[in-house]
């Protein structure tokens, strides 16, 4: 039986009346839960840069499930987060890795008690402790209570090894990577003419971090931003997009055993 023309994407957990919600809920649905942060990504990007990215490929995701007739709904994106390395730079706002962890697991929690027992974790922000701790959490949630989420982890090797050699390199936050996702998410948001007069970071930003670097500055960012943001344009932020789009809905596949096409 298709799934109801109300349940079409896009569709936001916000934007249901309770009557809507209860019957999504009935259906076993996906809860896609974006995460970002709120955290300088050099002079052309916007703070909430992470926050944009998982929202839009949390609404791409959401595309193909309901064309594979599997349910699926956004929550509210997670748009604070732990992000110590910008914590320098005027706007960013980091949380307390426990205070981080609190949070995530609440609302997981929440969503349990509400009925929701599928959420998959669409997360943008890639600073290592912050993963550190959804991989941990996740880990404990899933042996506590089975498969109830799931973590499409861009930094698995599996998945890092298919992306952009500028990720790969390890040089890409506010990068032509970010920014070409930013270009295809929220391109009225990017500062184009800005990106475009920035040279070149090589700067191995994950390299300074196994150093010891705390801090974006430490790591050899003075401006906040690592690789190549001149560089970007919409037909690599659609190039990234298919593949993250792909490390997702494989991941629901893998974590609910659903007849999903990945790719």
């Amino acid at each position: 039986m298709p799934l109801p023309a109300r349940f079409a994407p896009p569709c936001r957990l916000t934007e249901l009346t309770y009557p809507e919600a209860e019957a999504l809920r009935a259906l076993l649905p996906v809860v896609l839960l974006p995460m970002g942060s709120v955290e300088a990504h050099g002079p052309h990007l916007p703070l909430g840069t992470d926050s944009y990215l998982s929202e839009s490929l949390a609404e791409r995701v959401q595309q193909h499930l309901f064309s594979a007739q599997i349910p699926s709904v956004i929550a509210p994106t997670i748009s604070y987060a732990l992000t110590h390395f910008a914590s320098e730079f005027a706007g960013t706002v980091s949380l307390a890795s426990d205070a981080a962890t609190a949070q995530l697991r609440g609302i997981l929690t929440a969503l349990g008690q509400a009925g929701f027992a599928r959420v998959c974790l669409v997360n943008s922000h890639l600073e290592p402790s912050h993963i550190t701790g959804i991989r941990s959490l996740v880990a404990e949630l899933c042996a506590a209570h089975g498969p109830v989420v799931a973590f499409p982890d861009q930094t698995e090797r599996r998945w890092a090894r298919t992306l952009s050699a500028e990720y790969k390199s390890g040089s890409c936050h506010a990068g032509s990577y970010e920014t070409s996702l930013l270009l295809v998410a929220r391109p009225e948001l990017c500062r184009r003419e800005v990106a475009q007069e920035l040279p070149a970071n090589p700067s191995d930003f994950l390299a300074h971090v196994r150093a010891g670097a705390t801090t974006f500055r430490q790591a050899g960012g003075p401006n906040a931003y690592f690789g190549q943001p001149a560089a970007a344009s919409v037909a690599e932020g659609e190039a990234i997009l298919t593949l993250l789009t792909t490390m997702v809905l494989t991941t629901i596949a893998e974590t609910w055993q659903l007849p999903i096409q990945a790719s």
